[in-house]
């Protein structure tokens, strides 16, 4: 299944480390980040859930739930949990989907046959209240993610969506943003921007960020 930006996130029940998931009613008014990794007590996937478990206060400021995914059972989540907790000094604060029968990895297309005909690649969503894919990330098997990336794209999606802007390359929360070329009238940029902004040139248009 090929899924696109904008399409609604296939909804599902699975089983998990806290039980059967029925996707949608579990996010419920939430952001999602919605992501696989191939297999239980390997290196790179522990640091990743470790650090997916030390972001729970940013991502609770944002209104995000996070959850895992591999097609390991749920009782061997269940032991690599105390593993990365003890490794990586965290609490795992979040579930892991048990995707035995990989029923979630097709429909989210994250087993990559060139990759390996069985196990996950390291595939990212993130996934809006609305239940539309905003963001898809693919990592190959021995590279992990930046986290850090999926923080500031979570801020720039939520800012884009409470303000017309949109944000520039390298754009860090409290950064300058643009006003898209589809805002021209001179009164409507008096009224949606009031700080002013700059033109480098005529088609590139800096304003302060809203609220800060």
């Amino acid at each position: 299944m090929t899924l696109r930006l904008g399409d609604t996130a296939p909804d599902f029940e699975q089983d998990s480390t806290i039980g059967p998931i029925k996707f949608h009613e579990w996010a419920g008014d939430s952001w999602v980040v919605l992501f696989s990794h191939p297999a239980d007590f390997t290196p790179v996937c522990t640091t990743e859930l470790g650090l997916t478990a030390k972001l729970k206060p940013e991502f609770d400021k944002r209104n995000v739930k996070a959850i895992a995914l591999s097609v390991d059972p749920a009782d061997a989540h269940s032991e690599w949990i105390k593993d990365i907790e003890e490794t990586q000094k965290t609490v795992v604060g979040f579930p892991i989907i048990a995707d035995a029968d990989r029923k979630v990895a097709t429909l989210y297309d994250m087993i990559h046959p060139e990759q390996s005909a069985t196990a996950t690649v390291r595939s990212l969503f993130v996934i809006d209240p609305a239940k539309k894919i905003r963001l898809q990330l693919t990592y190959p098997m021995s590279t992990g993610r930046n986290f850090d990336e999926v923080l500031r794209v979570l801020d720039a999606l939520q800012l884009t969506d409470k303000h017309t802007v949109a944000t520039p390359g390298n754009w860090k929360d409290g950064d300058d943003v643009i006003i898209p070329l589809t805002v021209q009238d001179p009164e409507t940029i008096k009224q949606k921007y009031p700080k002013g902004f700059t033109a480098p040139k005529p088609y590139l248009r800096l304003t302060p960020q809203p609220n800060k």
